[in-house]
């Protein structure tokens, strides 16, 4: 019976939290396209053609954007993807990611 009532206790005093989230961000840079930036954001980070243009011209205009909010594994996962699809087309692209 105690060992009941010592998990039980301690049922009570655990939370569950949310994950933190990591932001994703775009930089800006003179050589990627902004075509290439659209199709990564469409196929890496799952935007519509619509809002992934919106995006791309913050980057553009802006200098950086944050692109999506993740959690941590997710957020390296598709920056690395991202970065390494950019790598192969040849291009700088600048993806970072720190915690939101």
């Amino acid at each position: 019976m105690p060992q009941e009532q010592s998990q039980s206790s301690v049922r009570e005093r655990t939370e569950i939290r949310e994950p933190h989230k990591w932001a994703v961000i775009f930089w800006n840079d003179d050589f990627t396209t902004m075509e290439f930036v659209v199709k990564v954001l469409t196929e890496v980070f799952l935007k519509t053609t619509e809002e992934a243009e919106r995006l791309m011209l913050k980057v553009h205009e802006e200098g950086q954007a944050v692109v999506g909010q993740y959690s941590y594994d997710v957020a390296v996962s598709r920056t690395q993807w991202a970065i390494g699809m950019a790598r192969d087309s040849g291009f700088p692209l600048k993806i970072t990611y720190k915690e939101a």
